[in-house]
């Protein structure tokens, strides 16, 4: 897995090119954590991730630290794999799984 992360005051771009699963979640925690604490938006860039399983639900929904900032984040370049596996999770618990938070593009689910 190559991960590139791009830093611009505030906001932070993680682009990752593999999959993410169980083996590939401490690099990309890592690479959470060791941003800055003035980061406060979080692009993930997934356009050269082809298979996402559960793990990449627990990366893009919970904080990495609870002592860690609070951080907005985002995703784009999603595939259709790991894009149908977030509208699965979204129907089972749209209350946990928030696509309206992640994909600032989706509306809210009551409109």
């Amino acid at each position: 897995m190559n991960i590139t992360t791009t830093i611009d005051g505030t906001s932070a771009h993680i682009s990752l090119c593999g999959e993410i699963d169980f083996d590939t979640l401490p690099p990309l925690r890592a690479a959470v954590d060791a941003l800055p604490p003035q980061v406060t938006d979080l692009q993930w860039d997934l356009t050269f991730t082809p298979f996402m399983d559960v793990t990449g639900l627990h990366l893009l929904f919970t904080p990495a630290t609870s002592s860690g900032p609070e951080r907005r984040a985002t995703v784009t370049g999603l595939r259709a794999q790991p894009l149908a596996l977030l509208l699965v999770a979204a129907d089972v618990n749209p209350t946990v799984f928030d696509l309206c938070r992640l994909l600032p593009d989706v509306p809210p689910a009551d409109l």
